[in-house]
């Protein structure tokens, strides 16, 4: 059996994935990308391959995408994230729906992708200037309020009141709005509320840059957050498609185009 590899060397995590001959995922990992990114993807790789048993000579095409995707140096060639995001979203919803919008929120920066009928990229709009509506935010928000990232999503839906405004654009701003807000004694849970709509206001205005189209795909590590998939759904207005593994739709997308160019050179010979 042959295997096909995508990895997604983003700015704060690492993801492989792995597709064999009919594209089907077989395996991921996620990992942080530490300082070291080269080391800790070859790293990953090589663990994946452990856990599944696979030999490294039968993964006979890579791609590698995102951030730090020219420093894998096995790579057989590199994509932007862009490509490899849209590949991995329509293959991850194609038997729930036909994807048309891309949401997608990294550590550090955040994007909104155009789908036309046949999955190709018209357009893209993307955050990174700023840290305010990343995953990197919502990391400083739980660590402000004493809380485990993963609890965020939780102290959403235990709002009582109305969610307070954070109206500052800056990541280092909205943290001292933060602090402010719990100065003057306001619930944990309504400034996490306060956020989540923070956030989704940001990404609406990313997506009304590119058009909105029904058929939305909401990726990255955030995606996990069902307080803030709810409020990006309020703001919208429509209902969001959430993947099982929403942090490795690019390296996905990643691995399927592995799959395709090994298929294409060896048509051609």
């Amino acid at each position: 059996m042959k295997y096909f590899a995508g990895i997604d060397i983003g700015s704060t995590a690492i993801k492989v994935a792995l597709v064999d001959e009919n594209k089907q995922l077989v395996g991921h990992k996620i990992s942080a990308s530490g300082s070291m990114f080269y080391k800790y993807a070859k790293q990953s790789l090589k663990e994946i391959l452990s856990e599944l048993n696979i030999d490294e000579k039968d993964v006979v095409y890579t791609v590698s995408t995102g951030y730090g995707r020219k420093l894998f140096k096995e790579a057989d060639e590199n994509i932007s994230e862009i490509t490899a995001n849209a590949l991995g979203a329509v293959a991850a919803a194609k038997d729930e729906c036909e994807i048309k919008t891309i949401i997608n929120i990294g550590g550090q920066d955040s994007k909104a992708i155009s789908l036309d009928n046949e999955g190709n990229v018209v357009n893209f709009a993307m955050n990174d200037r700023c840290a305010a509506g990343t995953g990197k935010f919502l990391d400083v928000v739980a660590m402000n309020l004493e809380l485990e990232v993963d609890e965020l999503g939780e102290y959403h839906f235990k709002s009582e009141g109305t969610p307070l405004a954070i109206n500052s654009t800056c990541a280092v701003f909205a943290e001292s709005e933060i602090i402010g807000l719990l100065g003057n004694d306001h619930s944990v849970e309504d400034i996490v509320a306060g956020v989540h709509y923070s956030i989704a206001k940001r990404i609406i205005k990313l997506v009304k840059r590119i058009g909105i189209k029904e058929g939305i795909y909401f990726d990255g590590g955030p995606a996990l957050n069902i307080g803030l998939v709810q409020s990006i759904e309020n703001e919208l207005g429509k209902e969001i498609f959430i993947p099982e593994f929403p942090q490795i739709t690019t390296a996905y997308g990643a691995a399927i185009l592995a799959h395709e160019a090994y298929e294409y050179e060896n048509s051609a010979e």
